[in-house]
């Protein structure tokens, strides 16, 4: 268990970063590394205690608390802490394709299940595992493993990000022959182009897929399956297929003057901003600088428009979320291990701060109107307050608008950040796979099979918009009921 009072003489000390106004002029990743001495120490710190609900990943009060991948923590920190970095990393990717994702994007669930947060800090997680595997790849052991037998089962994954990846990888592991389609120019989907280079370099993603297909994963990138290839022309050529194509239809605003020009989804703006950092855009269309810029929505993708926006030099950001403020801390009815539902300020509001000297973010408010220029530009928003109050019919609390509330904010970029409500229409369609009424794929009851022969699906598409945690820990579980279809039965753990 590392040193056994380790929890009780050291202070959790996480990943420093760069200051703000520093970091706001470039979109280099601004997290920086401890040196090893400190590292260990922060491993000490894991107690091993007698449940570690950080790798249960179960649900607590609805949200799932713990790692759904079921991470060896306490192993691995106990490796870290004795100086063995090689069986610490054997250890993590037992469970983990891709550490080197999660440790930089997950929000740690692990470390809202942590036992030392009962009553103090949790253990640095999140933080030691990317430094096991960015160790790994810095001392060469991150080598191809070419599976010595191949199985002669062709399988096909639709879409490329963290789900179709970790499906991918576990199967040719196994010794499948996996062809991974793409239809953006690079592999990695949301890995590559939905979340900003700052918080995921892009090198980090194509470091991962080299080494895949170093490994004999196949990639084909530009090509739209649905539209491109048909259902059965893919099934003419593979014994199985996964759709893995994510969750990616953006739930809009309604409202007078929709149509105006400098209204944007979330996902294409960060989309552009990032094929921009990597010197793929050449007319950037969708900027930031020099407007007024409100982000409709309180997430994690509100908060990456928050910090893409204010490195592209807005004049001003303003957040806006349809809620109440959460309390600062633990509410008697969110107890531990639960996934705490407190207010956190984020990087990008961080940065807000530094720059505009206030928090960006405005609670229980929402876009009631937007205002049009004469030539049809986007130059201002009527915004309007809102309350909760019990709907009659359902029960359900709704947000009400506060009669007088209005007030108009200029703004010629506006960005919706407000979720997203399922996989596209057009795959569902060419697969003849019905959609749940959540927008998702339907599957079988505890299975990830389709209706549609051979067919198989993880990650958003299946279950909805989440985190990249869970869409590796679908993938994984969907390569090993793929590979039980393939060959009967399966080894996989």
């Amino acid at each position: 268990m590392g040193k056994p009072t380790g929890f009780m003489e050291y202070n959790r000390r996480a990943l420093p970063c760069r200051a703000p106004k520093e970091r706001i002029a470039d979109f280099d990743e601004f997290k920086q590394p401890l040196e090893e001495s400190e590292r260990r120490t922060q491993a000490a710190r894991c107690m091993n205690c007698g449940v570690p609900f950080c790798q249960a990943g179960v649900s607590f009060g609805g949200a799932v608390s713990g790692c759904p991948l079921h991470n060896l923590i306490p192993e691995w920190n106990d490796e870290i802490y004795h100086g063995n970095a090689r069986e610490a990393l054997s250890r993590l990717l037992k469970t983990n394709n891709f550490p080197e994702f999660t440790g930089r994007v997950c929000p740690a669930l692990c470390e809202a299940a942590c036992t030392c947060g009962l009553e103090g800090n949790p253990v640095t997680v999140h933080d030691n595992e990317l430094a096991i595997i960015e160790n790994g790849f810095a001392m060469g052991w991150m080598q191809p493993h070419i599976p010595n037998v191949r199985t002669g089962k062709r399988v096909a994954v639709i879409g490329s990000g963290p789900a179709g990846l970790a499906a991918a990888d576990r199967l040719n592991q196994r010794g499948h022959l996996v062809t991974v389609f793409e239809r953006e120019k690079h592999p990695g989907g949301l890995l590559m182009y939905g979340i900003p280079n700052m918080k995921l370099d892009k090198r980090v993603v194509r470091r991962r897929v080299e080494l895949m297909q170093a490994e004999g994963v196949t990639f084909e990138t530009g090509i739209d399956i649905g539209r491109d290839v048909t259902y059965a022309e893919l099934a003419g050529r593979f014994d199985a297929i996964i759709l893995c194509c994510g969750s990616k239809t953006p739930r809009d605003l309604k409202a007078p003057g929709r149509d105006a020009e400098g209204i944007y989804f979330a996902v294409d703006y960060l989309s552009r901003a990032t094929e921009k950092v990597i010197g793929e855009a050449k007319n950037f269309a969708i900027g930031a600088k020099g407007k007024n810029v409100i982000i409709v929505g309180g997430g994690d993708t509100g908060n990456d428009c928050v910090g893409t926006a204010i490195r592209q030099g807005a004049k001003s950001v303003v957040q806006l979320e349809m809620l109440a403020q959460p309390p600062k801390e633990r509410a008697e009815n969110n107890p531990w291990p639960e996934w705490p539902r407190v207010c956190k300020t984020d990087y990008g509001q961080e940065e807000a701060i530094a720059v505009f000297g206030a928090d960006p973010r405005r609670y229980q408010t929402t876009v009631k109107e937007f205002l049009k220029d004469e030539n049809g530009n986007l130059c201002a928003v009527t915004v309007v307050g809102l309350r909760p109050d019990t709907d009659a019919a359902s029960g359900r609390t709704v947000m009400r608008e506060v009669e007088g509330s209005e007030e108009t904010l200029p703004c010629e970029l506006l960005l919706i950040a407000a979720g997203f409500v399922g996989c596209e229409d057009y795959v569902a369609e060419a697969f003849g796979v019905p959609k749940t009424a959540r927008g998702c794929l339907t599957t079988a009851e505890n299975s990830y099979a389709t209706a549609a022969a051979g067919v198989f699906t993880a990650g958003d598409c299946r279950r909805g918009q989440s985190l990249v945690v869970h869409a590796i820990a679908e993938g994984r579980a969907c390569a090993k009921e793929v590979d039980a279809y393939l060959m009967g039965y399966s080894n996989m753990i």
